[in-house]
């Protein structure tokens, strides 16, 4: 029962990206997310007007076997950003508001869509 609320929850928010509007096929500004490098320093990464409504798994955090999840989203972009806790949009989501929109550490993500 709980996956199927859990697949109904992640397939509502990729619709809701799906039917916001949009004026073209990219997500103008940046999106930025914190890793931990390969000697466990922070590292900032952006995602620069990223492609809208594509699922984009973040490289640097790709392999769960591998790295820690990302954390500390920014989204200055124009449209919504939604983070998943897995790859490819899978497992948990938060929705980040346009232009400004962010959340703490405690917000791991792997993923990230646009709206």
């Amino acid at each position: 029962m709980r996956l199927r609320s859990t697949v109904a929850a992640a397939l509502g928010a990729l619709a809701l990206i799906v039917a916001v509007p949009s004026s073209a096929d990219a997500a103008s500004g940046d999106f930025s997310y914190t890793y931990s490098g390969l000697n466990g320093s922070p590292q900032v990464a952006f995602l620069i007007d990223p492609p809208s409504r594509v699922c984009i798994t973040l490289p640097e955090v790709a392999d769960p076997g591998s790295s820690s999840p990302a954390h500390s989203p920014r989204n200055n972009t124009d449209a919504t950003a939604v983070v998943f806790t897995g790859v490819d949009c899978e497992g948990d989501f938060f929705l980040l508001r346009p232009n400004g929109g962010h959340a703490s550490s405690r917000l791991k993500l792997r993923s990230v869509a646009f709206g």
